[in-house]
């Protein structure tokens, strides 16, 4: 499962193909889905297969425009800050990195505090 393709998400980071970012990749699709509490599938026939299988979830979707932008910002946050706090340069003070994707994915999220 990938929301994004690999090329898409090294033309975000801007690196070229010989670096692993799989688990970046992994991990920023992953949060898409855990975030809208839902399962999100590629493409039409990936629901209508899982649909099939008796395996797409309750209130299964397919990826647009909106969801893959919140997967490459949170592979961006994640690919650029290896960390969980990031020391700012000039002041020496440490700040926490807003997350947009959440803006992106609120709208798809489902079954909330369920």
């Amino acid at each position: 499962m990938s929301l994004v393709t690999d090329a898409q998400a090294r033309a975000h980071i801007r690196i070229d193909a010989g670096e692993d970012i799989t688990i970046y990749i992994g991990a920023a699709c992953q949060s898409a889905i855990n975030y809208c509490n839902r399962k999100i599938y590629d493409d039409q026939n990936a629901l209508d297969a899982a649909v099939t299988a008796g395996t797409a979830g309750d209130d299964p979707i397919v990826v647009d425009f909106a969801i893959q932008a919140a997967v490459l910002m949170t592979l961006g946050h994640l690919y650029e800050n290896r960390q969980t706090v990031v020391l700012a340069n000039t002041a020496k003070s440490a700040v926490a990195l807003p997350m947009s994707a959440e803006y992106l994915l609120q709208p798809y999220r489902v079954n909330i505090g369920a």
